[in-house]
């Protein structure tokens, strides 16, 4: 079996001669020892668009073609190169879990998670793939190391969430309420009031126009008005500077998480993420009217949840005002 022998300079500037000639590609294969098809293909892939053959300018695109070919792969080796691929594409699994698996299934190999992260937001490399798709949270745009920078807002007579009493830690007691914004579109003035409490994991939904405290304020207001409140807590984003407004119209104090604290008010952000589900990140919440939001809060409230021993939220509200009612029949 011969192998394939790529062009040479001198053989292409043959080509040029004996074709200007007027000889075909078959009688020039003779004389050169090639097959006519090959010629044929070389004449045509740089004599392209009316351009004229020139022998030196293929032979320049040749030895570039060939530089790119002989590339080595994005990442490491070929090896940790489609291992990585096929992990995101197909498995969806995050770039920490690649990381720590690869030395499990190949011993030996390793990457860094640095590199995996370049590599996916890379458009030379992995441009036409997008493969930040496949990360969990699909961001198109990878964000800044040290994460983005948020104005601190003050809060006068503000009750951190230390001094919040340990029935509301303990979700021992109804009542106690945890309340935060979600956004549709940043450029859009409305926003969605979501209150959740503790223990019920019951949620009250309200449609704000603007992101004013004192909308906020009589949000949360006006959604828990009705039901039994011990306590309020809340992040200290710029919306909540009236809470001294909610705090004297429930006669409840409000407590406010640390910064960058999320987690602190851990019930009213998974129930954000599940809100999410009817209303995804990035989609206006201007015409959303309020028979749709009805129906998404009646829809949390009457969905069983596992910490609920498969309760709804209706239920176990139901449950606890049923058992605190008895236990103040008893008392009396």
């Amino acid at each position: 079996m011969k192998s394939y022998r790529h062009l040479k300079l001198e053989e292409r500037e043959l080509l040029y001669c004996l074709r200007e000639q007027g000889l075909t590609f078959r009688e020039i294969g003779d004389r050169l020892k090639r097959n006519h098809t090959s010629l044929s293909r070389e004449y045509r892939r740089n004599a392209k668009y009316g351009k004229p053959y020139i022998p030196c300018r293929a032979e320049d695109k040749a030895e570039r073609r060939a530089v790119k070919q002989r590339r080595k792969a994005p990442l490491k080796t070929p090896l940790i190169f489609l291992y990585v691929r096929k992990k995101l594409r197909e498995k969806k699994w995050s770039p920490e879990t690649i990381k720590g698996r690869l030395p499990i299934d190949h011993p030996g190999y390793s990457i860094g998670l640095e590199t995996i992260y370049r590599y996916v937001y890379d458009k030379k490399k992995s441009g036409r793939d997008q493969l930040w798709k496949y990360l969990t949270l699909h961001r198109k745009k990878r964000m800044k190391k040290n994460g983005r920078k948020v104005r601190s807002t003050r809060i006068e007579a503000m009750l951190p969430i230390e001094q919040r009493p340990e029935s509301a830690n303990s979700r021992s007691e109804l009542g106690h309420w945890e309340t935060d914004n979600m956004e549709g579109k940043r450029s859009d003035q409305t926003a969605l009031s979501v209150t959740v409490e503790r223990i019920s994991l019951y949620t009250s939904l309200i449609k704000l126009i603007d992101h004013k405290a004192d909308t906020k304020s009589k949000a949360v207001i006006k959604g828990l008005i009705k039901h039994p409140v011990k306590s309020v807590t809340a992040d200290r984003g710029p919306e909540n500077r009236r809470h001294q407004l909610i705090s004297n119209e429930l006669g409840v104090p409000i407590y406010f998480c640390n910064p960058y604290h999320s987690w602190e008010k851990g019930s009213v952000e998974n129930m954000v993420g599940r809100v999410r589900r009817s209303l995804p990140k990035g989609v206006s919440l201007d015409p959303v009217n309020e028979k749709q939001i009805r129906q998404i809060e009646l829809h949390l409230n009457n969905t069983p949840r596992k910490c609920l021993g498969f309760l709804t939220p209706c239920e176990k509200l139901e449950q606890l005002q049923i058992n605190n009612s008895g236990a103040l029949q008893v008392r009396m």
